[in-house]
């Protein structure tokens, strides 16, 4: 079982919210996943830290909150899988090169209507929402929510990718938009590493 220290190991190469969120679910390129590290609501708050989408003044007051209300932390929970199944379907079609379907964009539509009746705007270097006054269980999943449809709306979908080696997603960021893994620390070394070992078979073979 996945615990909060497990969460701040996995590796955020997603390059958007939406995307590591996605990525919390571990297993190869096709098929079901095989582990995840968001097992209850406490790995939801470490991750949101993580992730960069909490403070830890916020994430500190949600443990709180939670603790005071299991029963609504349950639901919240329950509520950010719910929405990691169809960010799933949103862009995992995506990074194959075909559309998502109309029901799941009308679930993030939904979605992002709600989070930004939660949502102030900010000043920065430009404005930008932003959740500190939201004191609801479910305010990790506002930033998520918004920054898929910022991907989908600003982005270019074309940089959508599903990574050679595993499941994860992840924007491609590169000049030439030649990334083919999630990492090449991870499977990039793992794929160089079979080429290699192919390679020595076949010389050894001749």
């Amino acid at each position: 079982m996945e615990t909060v220290e497990d969460v701040t190991r996995m590796r955020l190469v997603g390059g958007n919210l939406a995307l590591d969120f996605i990525n919390t679910r571990t297993g190869p390129p096709v098929g079901p996943p095989d582990d995840d590290v968001l097992t209850g609501y406490p790995e939801l708050v470490a991750w949101g830290v993580y992730a960069g989408a909490l403070t830890e003044t916020e994430a500190a007051a949600l443990r709180r909150l939670s603790r005071a209300d299991p029963g609504g932390a349950h639901t919240a929970f329950a509520r950010a899988l719910r929405t990691r199944d169809y960010l799933d379907e949103v862009f995992r079609p995506l990074a194959a090169g075909h559309d998502p379907s109309a029901a799941v964009l009308a679930r993030l539509r939904d979605d992002e209507a709600d989070a930004l009746g939660h949502a102030q705007l900010e000043p920065g270097n430009t404005f930008g929402w932003a959740w500190r006054g939201d004191h609801t269980l479910v305010r990790p999943l506002r930033p998520v929510v918004h920054a898929a449809v910022q991907l989908l709306t600003t982005g270019a979908l074309d940089r959508i990718k599903g990574c050679g080696g595993c499941r994860f997603v992840f924007n491609d960021e590169s000049k030439n938009r030649s990334r083919r893994w999630c990492s090449m620390d991870d499977c990039g070394t793992a794929e160089k590493i079979r080429r290699y070992v192919a390679a020595r078979r076949t010389r050894a073979t001749r």
